[in-house]
């Protein structure tokens, strides 16, 4: 049996970042991660929806792990995003990731054939992965991307696997996530799919969040964690409800490259997305910078 990971506390799906010839620029990306690591997070995916990961050649996935595993330390969890359409190359590339340093897999559905993803074929597509991971699995269910919801009674059973440890739940369904806890929550850890939804998935027994806006606003997002262990609800509550606009406009409404271009802001290190994703245009820009300044993320900023 792998050695169990805790998964408290607050990670970003970090984005990959380009330069201007496209190419993976490993040293904003080691910069960045050295920057992040000065914050509260508890740790980073490395290749998750935020990371573009569907658009890389594999060879620049292994190299974007070799360069986290260099620089992330042993106090933050490195986790790696490994999951992909097909089971074997997904088990070849957890057992990649391992070796470059990660800590745990982040796995994804798969989705291509969706129609066929059902109960029986994701047990058997995640139960063979954890069977031959070196590394601790943490299933990643993403709907809005994929068109495949993972359901309450498939996480339960795949839950009871030594080697499966969790979930990001980024569906936003706050009932199936206490549900999952009240069957599992022994044995398995549950983390919020975006800062949307920190505080009401603690609520009902999630240990944290793999949120795109921590990666701008991981010391908001680390209060609620800490002001709900502690009792603080209504103060909880109020950050919470003060990051919706936020966490909208570096997810649905903006998207990836709206992450990136908020990050440019904050003075760390976004850059361009990949093609076919588009940069953002001058006015999406500036709704960009309003709604981070009404957050108070951009305060002390220059």
């Amino acid at each position: 049996m792998v050695e169990r990971v805790l998964l408290e506390g607050c990670f970003p799906p970090i984005p990959t970042p380009f330069d201007g010839n496209g190419r993976v620029d490993h040293d904003n990306l080691a910069l960045n991660l050295e920057k992040w690591q000065k914050t509260p997070l508890n740790g980073f995916l490395v290749l998750g929806s935020n990371g573009e990961a569907v658009l890389l050649k594999r060879e620049e996935k292994l190299e974007i792990w070799k360069t986290a595993g260099q620089v992330i330390g042993s106090d933050h969890l490195f986790i790696a995003g490994t999951g992909c359409n097909s089971t074997v190359e997904t088990v070849e590339l957890t057992e990649k990731g391992a070796r470059l340093g990660a800590d745990a897999a982040m796995v994804v559905t798969p989705y291509y054939y969706k129609a066929r993803m059902d109960h029986k074929t994701l047990v058997l597509h995640y139960t063979t992965i954890a069977d031959g991971s070196p590394i601790p699995i943490i299933l990643y269910n993403v709907p809005a991307f994929t068109g495949v919801d993972l359901g309450a009674e498939t996480i339960i059973e795949l839950a009871q696997h030594p080697n499966i440890i969790g979930l990001k739940e980024s569906s936003g369904n706050v009932v199936k996530m206490g549900q999952v806890f009240y069957k599992s929550g022994h044995v398995f850890q549950v983390l919020a799919g975006s800062g949307s939804f920190l505080l009401p998935a603690l609520t009902v027994g999630a240990v944290g969040g793999v949120m795109a806006l921590a990666a701008v606003a991981p010391h908001p997002l680390a209060e609620i964690v800490e002001c709900f262990q502690n009792g603080a609800m209504k103060r909880a509550r109020d950050i919470q409800l003060g990051l919706i606009s936020a966490n909208a406009a570096v997810t649905s409404r903006f998207g990836i490259a709206g992450l990136k271009a908020a990050l440019d802001l904050i003075g760390m290190y976004g850059g361009p997305v990949r093609p076919p994703l588009l940069p953002l245009g001058k006015e999406q820009k500036a709704t960009l910078e309003k709604i981070m300044r009404e957050a108070g993320i951009l305060e002390g900023v220059e």
